[in-house]
């Protein structure tokens, strides 16, 4: 099975150890040259090449009966690769609701967010809520509010709170997860890491307490992938360089994360 790499947080390229991916895994490396300047500039070269890797995956694959899995698995250090994910989808033809498993909502607006941190907003993005900074420059059409799931999401602000109790993407716990829940049609999985509790999974650059186990997490990313609905998934890993024993915990839940 080959993964899809992209050793970025945001703009900024992280070191190989940030990725602890088993030994025997075939990984191909999403990192192009990025213009010097503003951060705009270079995200947008960023998730333009992210786009264009996961178009020619999906073609391969489709080509390809022999590969293990029909869909890339993208691993990056951020939410925001999202936005190049569904625009690469977006590309084959696919029209994909999204199923978005995070601690965070991810859903502030530019005028609500009080940190700036564009991590928070990629949902948001996704949705279309920032049209002019996403769908313009990378081709993503917005993904319809009533084809989002946001899983968990136990640490909002309170404008994403007021934002979500008038909107319609639907909400609902790890554990309540399942397929007949979700919309019709192709599916893109969207894995931040750190739904899963912080005392089970140390270094996490925005850390959410009280949340659930990774086996909870992994059986419940499981079940929908299980549905043979889903074209791409996206395994982002905000955590900070390792310390000590954290990439052993890391290398086993991308192992089991990935699966194949």
């Amino acid at each position: 099975m080959s993964i899809l790499l992209v050793p970025y947080h945001q703009d900024e390229r992280l070191a190989g150890a940030s990725f602890p991916l088993a030994p025997g895994r075939a990984v191909t490396t999403v990192a192009p040259e990025l213009p010097q300047g503003e951060l705009w500039p270079r995200l947008r070269a960023l998730y333009t090449a992210v786009a264009d890797a996961v178009e020619r995956d999906i073609h391969a694959r489709a080509d390809d009966s022999r590969r293990a899995t029909p869909m890339p698995i993208v691993v990056s250090g951020d939410c925001l690769v999202s936005l190049g994910i569904v625009a690469g989808v977006q590309r084959t033809g696919a029209d994909p609701a999204i199923v978005w498993f995070d601690a965070h909502g991810d859903m502030h607006a530019l005028h609500t967010s009080t940190s700036g941190y564009l991590g928070g907003m990629a949902l948001r993005f996704v949705l279309g809520g920032h049209p002019e900074l996403a769908a313009h420059h990378l081709g993503l059409r917005a993904i319809p509010e009533e084809r989002a799931t946001l899983v968990d999401a136990r640490d909002l602000d309170p404008a994403e709170r007021d934002y979500l109790a008038t909107g319609r993407v639907r909400r609902c716990q790890v554990d309540e997860i399942r397929p007949d829940i979700l919309p019709d049609g192709p599916l893109v999985i969207h894995f931040d890491v750190d739904v899963i509790d912080p005392e089970e999974l140390p270094g996490l650059r925005f850390p959410a307490p009280h949340g659930p186990s990774a086996s909870t997490v992994l059986a419940a990313v499981r079940r929908i992938r299980d549905t043979g609905r889903v074209v791409a998934m996206h395994v982002s890993c905000p955590w900070y360089v390792p310390m000590g024993s954290q990439n052993d915990v890391r290398a086993r839940l991308l192992e089991e994360a990935i699966g194949g």
